[in-house]
């Protein structure tokens, strides 16, 4: 098992220890790339996948790197509602 394929299946765990940072490198694992969304944004981040046509937006955790588990459910639920991941 390589270690996109490990990603993902913690990520289908849904730990309670699901970094911000390991969210980005899943969804460059389907393609995706990481927009701010401008200088007044906030924590507002998108995540693009131009090729598909798709996109994710949510707010980057703080202060600490965690993302909350209803996020990690919500992620789940778009990835699998667009058919890029199968639970």
């Amino acid at each position: 098992m390589g270690t996109k394929d490990k990603l993902i299946a913690r990520f289908l765990k849904r730990p309670k220890d699901f970094t911000f940072d390991e969210m980005v490198r899943l969804f460059g694992i389907f393609g995706f790339t990481l927009g701010e969304k401008g200088a007044t944004s906030g924590s507002r981040i998108e995540f693009y996948n131009a090729e598909r046509g798709l996109s994710y937006g949510l707010h980057r955790p703080h202060p600490g790197s965690i993302i909350k588990s209803y996020v990690m459910k919500q992620v789940l639920e778009y990835l699998t509602n667009n058919k890029l991941l199968e639970e």
